[in-house]
C-alpha cells in the first residue's frame, strides 16, 4: 500500500482542526487533498482564510456534498451534532468517515443525552462505528469506515493512565485529573474568556465537574479497569496558542521503579509516546506542532501519590495527527507517514 494514492477531504476546512488537517495532509505522501468545504466560507479560496495555507494549487472552499463526492476518506472536524447525518451519506456511498467530533465517541446514548442534549438520529451507525485511539484498539482500525478521534484532553489522559490501570498498579477509587489547554481547544469562534484582553495573562479552571470530555475518559478508563470508573476532572485554560497539560494523582502502594518499568514496557514500542527519563516534568513546548505525547512520573511518598503528566498538542495528536494517524492505519501506510514532525526547539 506504501505507493497507494488516496482522495481526501476535509469537512470544516476553516477551523482550527481543519486547517491543521490541511497543513498536514498536504505533505502526505500517499493523500491527494480532493475538496475542502467550508459553511462559513463557501466560495472562497482556503487562502484568502489562512494565507500560510497558500500554495500552488488553489482551493476552493465547496459544501459538504461536494467533498463526499470527490473524496474517498472524509475529514470532517465540526461541532456535535452535525456527523451524523454526513455519517450516513458517507456510509451510504461506501466512504471512509474520520469524525473529530463528539458524535460517535459514546457508546451510550443515554450519556450522549446527558452530556450534550441530543439523541442518536442513527443509531445503527453507531453499531458500525469504533472510539479509535491507535494505542489501544490499533489492530481493529483497519476494518472500520466510521472512525470516532478520540477528544483532546481525553488522549493527553487515557495515554497517561493506560499502564497504571490495565496492569493493576493504582486504585482508581479516586483519580484527580487536572489539565490544562491552550486557547485553540476553544475554537476558532469568539467568546469572551478566549478574548485577548480576558485571556492573556489569565489563568483559571473552566466547567469544574461539568466538561463533556468526562464520559469519554470515563469511559475509557473503564474499558482499561474492566469495571466502572469515575473521576474528578478539572479543565484550565492556558493563555497560549495550542497544547494540553494533564496532571493526574492516583493512589498506589507500588514504587516508582516499578510503575517507571511497567510504563517503560507499555510504551516502548509505541513512536508517538515518549516516556521522560526519571526526574524530569512533561512540557507541551516540547510537543507542540507534533503527533508525541510525552509522559513523566512522580511518586508523593507523603501520600503514597503516583503524579502522573501527560502533554500533547491539543490540535496534533489531540485532534489531526491521530485523525491522519488513524487514517494511516485504515489504509495500510506508514503509520507515522505524514506525522514525522519534531517540535520547534523554540
Amino acid at each position: 500500500m506504501e505507493n497507494k494514492i488516496i482522495k481526501a477531504g476535509i469537512i470544516g476546512a476553516t477551523g482550527y482542526a481543519g486547517a491543521e488537517l490541511f497543513r498536514l495532509l498536504y505533505s502526505h505522501k500517499n493523500v491527494e487533498i480532493a475538496a475542502v468545504s467550508s459553511t462559513s466560507f463557501e466560495g472562497k479560496a482556503l487562502n484568502e482564510v489562512y494565507p500560510a495555507l497558500t500554495n500552488e494549487k488553489e482551493y476552493i472552499l465547496t459544501d459538504m456534498d461536494g467533498v463526499i463526492e470527490k473524496s474517498e476518506v472524509i475529514f470532517a472536524a465540526l461541532p456535535h451534532g452535525l456527523s451524523e447525518e454526513l455519517a450516513a451519506k458517507c456510509d451510504g456511498k461506501g466512504k471512509v468517515l474520520i469524525d473529530l467530533g463528539a458524535d460517535f465517541r459514546l457508546t451510550s446514548e443515554e450519556k450522549y443525552t446527558k452530556w450534550y442534549g441530543l439523541e442518536y438520529k442513527h443509531p445503527a451507525l453507531h453499531e458500525k462505528a469504533l472510539y479509535c485511539l491507535p494505542e489501544i484498539n490499533r489492530e481493529k482500525i483497519a476494518s472500520v469506515d466510521i472512525i470516532a478521534n478520540p477528544g483532546c484532553y481525553p488522549t493527553s489522559i487515557a495515554l497517561g493512565l493506560m499502564p497504571a490501570i490495565k496492569n493493576g498498579l493504582v486504585s482508581t477509587d479516586s483519580i484527580i485529573i487536572d489539565s490544562k489547554s491552550g486557547v485553540t481547544g476553544a475554537g476558532r469562534g469568539l467568546s469572551q474568556t478566549t478574548h485577548y484582553p480576558d485571556n492573556n495573562e489569565a489563568f483559571s479552571a473552566y466547567k469544574a465537574g461539568l466538561h463533556r470530555h468526562t464520559p469519554e475518559i470515563e469511559q475509557t478508563l473503564s474499558m482499561f479497569a474492566g469495571k466502572d470508573v469515575k473521576v474528578t476532572f478539572v479543565p484550565h485554560l492556558l493563555p497560549v496558542n495550542r497544547g494540553i497539560l494533564s496532571t493526574i494523582y492516583v493512589k498506589t502502594d507500588k514504587t516508582l521503579d516499578e510503575i517507571y518499568d511497567v510504563y517503560s514496557k507499555a510504551y516502548e514500542n509505541e513512536k508517538f509516546v515518549r516516556l521522560q527519563p526519571k526526574g524530569s516534568f512533561a512540557n507541551i513546548k516540547n510537543v507542540r506542532c507534533s503527533n508525541y505525547c510525552d509522559i513523566s512520573l512522580h511518586y508523593d511518598s507523603h501520600t503514597s501519590t503516583l503524579i502522573i503528566t501527560s502533554a500533547i498538542d491539543n490540535m496534533v495528536k489531540g485532534a489531526a495527527g491521530q485523525a491522519i494517524q488513524n487514517m494511516n492505519i485504515r489504509f495500510g501506510f506508514a503509520e507515522d507517514e505524514g506525522l514525522n514532525i519534531l517540535a520547534p526547539s523554540f
